[in-house]
């Protein structure tokens, strides 16, 4: 096959899944429906129309559950279908709240079971996560991607730079996760 075939063959299944996920989320999400139909978005039919799709972004999901508490109306399924609440960090303001299903959170950590192998980590490697989970939702969703890749996770949070250091040691860590503030707590 020559990669103009190739690449043909991809565009087409990414519109087909585009559509697909159309097809779910805008009869469902007011949000969307309503950001679609602003900027006359109502049919995808080739990929170039991704260069006329209107950008969402973070603060749009922060101003709209601050006017929707407190969720906003930036969900597809009933609030039942939801099974986990987390939060952005709020680095840059008020917290996004984030909520997922079932399915959804399978992808999360599917995706940091890709960030990890990508990283050389393994089966059988001990990865030490160094910071409190909270509500950050990375934190969670890495620890889901070490149970997805079948890796040992083991939880650092609370310790002080001694008991963690003691903890890597002798639990034989090979894999260290954290942030610059967890980092600079244990060097």
């Amino acid at each position: 096959m020559n990669t103009q075939h190739n690449r043909k063959g991809l565009e087409q299944l990414q519109l087909e899944r585009l559509r697909e996920m159309l097809q779910a989320v805008l009869p469902a999400n007011e949000f969307y429906r309503k950001k679609f139909s602003a900027n006359k978005v109502s049919d995808i039919a080739s990929i170039e129309i991704l260069k006329s799709l209107p950008f969402t972004t973070k603060s749009e999901l922060v101003e709209n559950q601050a006017l929707y508490p407190p969720f906003g109306i930036d969900l597809t399924f009933s609030q039942e279908r939801y099974i986990r609440i987390h939060q952005t960090s709020g680095t840059t303001g008020k917290p996004m709240y984030w909520l997922d299903t079932e399915e959804s959170w399978e992808w999360w950590a599917d995706c940091w079971k890709v960030i990890f192998e990508a990283a050389g980590v393994h089966p059988g490697d001990r990865i030490y996560f160094a910071f409190s989970f909270g509500p950050f939702i990375g934190f969670w969703a890495g620890w889901e991607g070490a149970r997805k890749l079948g890796a040992m996770a083991i939880s650092g949070g609370g310790q002080s730079t001694s008991q963690r250091l003691k903890t890597i040691i002798d639990y034989g860590a090979t894999v260290l996760v954290c942030n610059e503030r967890a980092h600079e707590s244990i060097f």
